[in-house]
């Protein structure tokens, strides 16, 4: 039988620096593969996600937006934050008209993402490298956990939890529970994995810890953050990213709409920057955008 040929294309996305960020893979014409192959393609890419793109045509496009599946090695998810943002830029970069916003159509429903030439608060801006911002679904908050049973399972003293802020599961599309520590440090020295909370994530529907450090300096507000899951150390997690900002609008560390830089996966030398914000309108946070960078590395094609 005659092969058939997938052109596929990797970025590194939350960064402009290559081999920096989040990688990940795009398959940018994905018809004709099946379930299983989109998973087996997905762990051939061995990256912790790759997505697949599914053309409609024009007037399906304009009105549900443009169809795309996220797979880990392991399974499907319905949203994830660096492979929404990668797409979208991705797709911007090979659109000819240039729009300034394109929806995608996932699992967890349409996330529009704008595009803007960059971050307001972008340290360094490098040419030519746009800036994409997806709106994430409006926050549901969990009941908060307690700071001492959350300190064993993890291993650290409880005084390294901030007592000020709750340790809290949040979802925009995927929940996790922002863990607040006190100093950045500590968060830094953490040695931490998955599997020693896997059975305490799952019986709380916690799902995935999101370990997060805010600081204010000079009038700014940033923070530091980790994240580990069954594959190891998180470089950069966007959904996550966009649970921190609610619940730090939610709880008054951040002011509606002020834009907060993220950085992770500095430990797993892959440093990445994520800029956040959320709208709150007195009890309810609404508007989450997750934005940030991305940058080509290879392309190639598959053949099956």
């Amino acid at each position: 039988m005659p092969g058939r040929t997938y052109e596929f294309i990797q970025l590194d996305v939350f960064t402009q620096t290559p081999l920096a960020g989040n990688p990940l893979a795009i398959f940018a014409d994905a018809r004709g593969l099946n379930d299983g192959e989109m998973q087996a393609l997905a762990r051939e890419m061995n990256l912790s996600e790759t997505t697949f793109i599914l053309p409609r045509d024009s007037a399906t496009e304009a009105r549900e937006g443009k169809k795309v599946r996220i797979f880990t090695v392991e399974e499907e998810l319905p949203f994830a934050g660096h492979p929404t943002l990668g797409t979208a830029l991705q797709l911007y970069a090979d659109d000819s008209n240039r729009c300034a916003e394109i929806t995608l159509d996932l699992k967890a429903g349409k996330i529009p993402v704008r595009f803007q030439p960059h971050s307001e608060n972008a340290a360094n801006r490098v040419d030519g490298q746009v800036f994409g911002e997806m709106r994430q679904r409006d926050p549901e908050f969990g009941t908060p956990l307690s700071r001492e049973e959350v300190a064993r399972v993890i291993g650290i003293a409880v005084d390294e939890i901030a007592s000020e802020w709750p340790i809290q599961p949040v979802s925009t599309g995927l929940t996790f529970t922002i863990v607040p520590f006190r100093n950045q440090q500590t968060l830094s020295d953490l040695r931490f994995s998955y599997a020693q909370a896997a059975e305490f994530l799952k019986h709380t529907g916690a799902n995935f810890f999101y370990f997060l450090c805010p600081e204010r300096r000079e009038g700014r507000l940033e923070a530091r953050a980790r994240m580990f899951f069954y594959g190891g150390e998180d470089p950069a997690t966007g959904s996550a990213a966009g649970c921190a900002a609610s619940w730090l609008v939610k709880h008054g560390i951040a002011n509606s709409d002020e834009q907060v830089l993220i950085r992770q996966g500095a430990e797993c030398r892959r440093p990445s920057e994520m800029y956040v914000r959320a709208t709150r309108e007195g009890e309810r946070v609404t508007n989450v955008r997750v934005g940030g960078y991305a940058v080509e590395i290879l392309r190639g094609t598959m053949v099956l």
